[in-house]
C-alpha cells in the first residue's frame, strides 16, 4: 500500500465485514513447545515442501473465482474501498487467464492510499502463500513447537528470507503444517520487504491470516485471506482491512498430470458435479459442515 499526499474527508459507508462463523468460531491449542515424536523438524520440512510443490502444480490446473475487498476505515466508518472479483480460467489451448466480472471504480484514494505493484503480486501470489522444495534455502525455517487448529493437530514453524533479492516478494510469519496430511493449513504473517525511502516515498503492507481448506479430498487449497492491520506511515496511521476469498474450485480437464504422494490424480468426471460431495466442496464457508470448516 503507498499513502498518498492528499487525503479527502471521510465518506460514512456501511461497513459489512464480519468474519465468517466458521472462522469466528475455530478453536486454537495452546502453543506446546514439545519436539515431534518419530520425525525430525528438517524431516516434515522436507515433508511438507515436497507436498507443496504438488500442491502448487494441482492448483495450476483448477479453476477458481477470487474475490477481493479491501477497505481503509476510521473507526467503524469505510473511507475508501478497492473490489475486484475475477475467475481463474482456461483459453481453449488450455492456458491459464484472468476474466475479471467486476472491478468497480476504486476510492482507497479517499483514505488515503493507493495500490502498488507490490499489492497485486500479494494478491496473485503471497496471500495463497505456497512453500515448496525448491523455495526451501530462500528463507530461514524454525520450529516453534505443535497447536491444535479446531481436529488438526499441526506443527508450527516461523519463516523468514534469508535475503532480498532484486524485486522479488517474499513472506515472513508462521505456518501451520497438519501432521496428517504434512501440508501447510494456515499461515499468518506479512509480505516483504516494505519500503521506507526518501522523499516520503512508503510501501507497507498489512499483516494476513490465510486458512486452507482440503479440496477434492486431496489438498489443502487457500479459502479464505483476512487482514485487519494499521499501516505507521511516517506523517499518519492508517488502518486497513482485506478480504480476500477463493471459491468453486473446480479440476480442469487437461494432459497434464497431476500427482498426489507419487501418483497420479483421476481426472474428475464432469458428471459428479451434480453429486452432493461436489456441492459441499462449493460452498461458502457458512454453508459448510463443521466436519469441512477447516479454516481457524
Amino acid at each position: 500500500m503507498k499513502r498518498l499526499w492528499r487525503l479527502v474527508s471521510p465518506v460514512a459507508v456501511l461497513a459489512a465485514c464480519l468474519l465468517p462463523p466458521s472462522v469466528a468460531s475455530a478453536q486454537e491449542g495452546s502453543l506446546l513447545s514439545d519436539q515431534p515424536k518419530g520425525i525430525t523438524p528438517e524431516e516434515i520440512i522436507q515433508r511438507f515442501a515436497t507436498k507443496e510443490k504438488e500442491f502448487k502444480e494441482a492448483r495450476d490446473q483448477y479453476t477458481y473465482r477470487e474475490d477481493i475487498h479491501v477497505m481503509t476505515l476510521d473507526g467503524s466508518t469505510i473511507t475508501g474501498q478497492y473490489k475486484e472479483v475475477f475467475d481463474v480460467l482456461f483459453d481453449d489451448q488450455g492456458r491459464r487467464m484472468e476474466n475479471v466480472v467486476f472491478a468497480p471504480q476504486s476510492t482507497l484514494e479517499q483514505g488515503g492510499l493507493s495500490l502498488d505493484e507490490g499489492d497485486i503480486q500479494d494478491f496473485r501470489h503471497r496471500l495463497p502463500f505456497v512453500l515448496t522444495i525448491d523455495e526451501i534455502p530462500e528463507y530461514n525455517i524454525i520450529y516453534v513447537g505443535q497447536q491444535q487448529e479446531d481436529e488438526l493437530h499441526c506443527y508450527v514453524f516461523d519463516i523468514s528470507p534469508k535475503r532480498y533479492e532484486g524485486k522479488k516478494r517474499y513472506f515472513e510469519g508462521r505456518i501451520w503444517v497438519d501432521d496428517h496430511d504434512f501440508q501447510i493449513v494456515k499461515t499468518y504473517g506479512k509480505a516483504v520487504p516494505e519500503v521506507r525511502g526518501k522523499r516520503g516515498t512508503e510501501h507497507l503492507y498489512p499483516k494476513f491470516t490465510t486458512w486452507r481448506q482440503q479440496i477434492d479430498g486431496k489438498y489443502w487449497f487457500p479459502t479464505y485471506t483476512r487482514a485487519d492491520d494499521t499501516l505507521h506511515f511516517q506523517l499518519n496511521d492508517i488502518h486497513i482491512r482485506e478480504i480476500v476469498k477463493y471459491e468453486d474450485y473446480k479440476r480442469f480437464g487437461s494432459s497434464v498430470k497431476i500427482l498426489y504422494n507419487g501418483q497420479e490424480v483421476e481426472k474428475a468426471n464432469p458428471q459428479e458435479q451434480k453429486t452432493p460431495q461436489n456441492q459441499t466442496q462449493n460452498q461458502t464457508p457458512q454453508q459448510q459442515t463443521p466436519q469441512q470448516q477447516k479454516p481457524q
